[in-house]
């Protein structure tokens, strides 16, 4: 007796899984856009350390169902900014200073590894990218334009990563990224901060179109202690 084999599982329409893919999309940006808003609130100081962080109360003041802010929490536990509590509600948290410098420290050994090997492994099309997205951040800084600047920042540092060449490299350098993000975002808020950004943003470029490894790698560990220090400046303001 022939056995059959059982029918094919018809594959779902080519519509139906772009609706998913926009759907996860979707979902991933919420999240992070979530992350973003309750993280401005802690470093701003609207929501004081030690205040619970309740995900129905939570998802009822942004509007988003409790799934995004779950992930949210999450991802702030992971910055130091929510102290995660099994089976309790969260906390606001303040990550001590010398946990946020290590961060710091650490951040800008990876960046500077990220420019270095970028004046060495960037091709042409890469580095006409980052000078045009260099010329935006020129216009961005003298309009003043805090919002769009600190979003095409990341496009920029993200840039870098890419550029490396090195697919391991970038993802340790993403996710320290992710951790340090609230803090990062926070000192573009100190007078004149937008300006001194671009100057040390000019510096690492002029050293990656130059081919100058040593010079690249300088410019931008400098630049990312010195995003720290404007930090503890903006914090101490609160």
């Amino acid at each position: 007796m022939t056995l059959l084999s059982p029918p094919p599982v018809a594959a779902a329409p080519a519509p139906a899984r772009a609706r998913k893919r926009r759907a996860r999309g979707r979902a991933v940006t919420r999240t992070k856009e979530l992350r973003l808003q309750i993280a401005d609130d802690i470093v701003r100081g609207r929501l004081a350390p030690g205040t619970p962080l309740e995900e129905v109360e939570i998802a009822k003041r942004y509007g988003v169902s409790r799934t995004p802010v779950r992930e949210a929490l999450r991802d702030l536990a992971a910055s130091g900014l929510v102290e995660a509590r099994p089976h309790r509600s969260a906390l606001v948290a303040q990550p001590s200073l010398d946990r946020l410098r290590g961060m710091f420290d650490v951040m800008a050994e990876l960046e500077a590894l990220c420019a270095g090997l970028c004046a060495v492994n960037m091709t042409a099309a890469e580095r006409s990218g980052l000078a045009s997205i260099h010329a935006e951040l020129a216009d961005l800084t003298r309009r003043g334009d805090e919002s769009g600047y600190t979003v095409l920042n990341e496009r920029f540092h993200t840039t870098l990563y890419a550029g490396a060449h090195n697919d391991y490299l970038s993802e340790l350098t993403l996710a320290t990224r992710a951790r340090l993000q609230p803090f990062r975002r926070a000192q573009f808020r100190t007078l004149g901060r937008l300006a001194r950004s671009y100057e040390e943003h000019d510096r690492v470029v002029t050293a990656i179109l130059r081919g100058d490894k040593a010079e690249a790698a300088t410019a931008m560990r400098a630049h990312i202690l010195t995003v720290e220090d404007a930090y503890e400046r903006y914090a101490e303001t609160l």
